[in-house]
């Protein structure tokens, strides 16, 4: 009788396999050691996997929508079965940014979401910046990556025209404008702290969370203008 095998992951981001070197990296140099990580839209995988192979005495939860957290869920356990891990690897979890009692009630050291901001609603991006704010420990680190504008004007012809591919499929996705993220952020207590320029056009914004900032009661985004967006 034949064995049977494991299905193979089926998600699959060549995206996240040309970045994940470059923010690891960068995660390297940010991450306090021993730290929690929340991630916020896993997708398939990937870079929490990889990142727990790199990087050493972390704890990562992935999150990501219902519709594909069996798919991510799979990949997940295969890596934990590998061996391979030098960081614990936590089971994902359903998080849709705009539902607040999906996200977590324990304390992050640190919250990561890659390629989200322009994929989700411009309306959901404050949710983000709320939820993140709501879990992080004072000092705390949102870290973003991902393309961005700057003024409402993209920093490259490449961003330009992926911006209006988006919004040609969706007009609720686009490209977000930096500046707005963190004059929102601001608003629920996470302050600026470093803009990175990272490979083929892309950023990773780092927002640190006021210690001095009460805490973001859950449900409450204030609403951002955004008219470049």
């Amino acid at each position: 009788m034949a064995t049977a095998t494991a299905r193979p992951p089926v998600l699959f981001s060549p995206a996240c396999e040309r970045n994940k070197q470059p923010i690891c990296e960068l995660l390297r140099q940010w991450l306090p050691q021993g730290g929690r990580v929340l991630e916020i839209g896993s997708g398939s995988g990937q870079h929490a996997e990889f990142f727990c192979q790199q990087l050493s005495g972390l704890d990562w939860q992935p999150s990501e929508l219902g519709d594909t957290l069996a798919d991510l869920s799979q990949r997940i356990n295969a890596a934990k079965a590998s061996g391979e891990l030098a960081s614990v690897l936590e089971e994902p979890l359903e998080i849709d940014v705009d539902k607040p009692e999906q996200w977590p009630s324990q304390p992050y050291d640190a919250v990561f979401s890659a390629n989200t901001t322009h994929i989700m609603a411009a309306t959901s991006v404050p949710h983000l910046l709320a939820g993140a704010a709501r879990v992080l420990k004072p000092g705390g680190l949102l870290l973003l990556y991902g393309p961005f504008l700057d003024g409402c004007l993209p920093s490259s012809v490449s961003n330009r025209d992926f911006d209006a591919c988006l919004r040609q499929r969706n007009p609720a996705m686009g490209l977000r404008d930096a500046r707005q993220i963190e004059r929102q952020a601001a608003s629920v207590g996470l302050r600026p702290l470093a803009d990175l320029a990272m490979p083929a056009h892309n950023r990773t914004l780092i927002l640190g969370r006021d210690p001095a900032h009460g805490q973001c009661p859950p449900g409450l985004a204030l609403p951002i203008s955004l008219p470049c967006l």
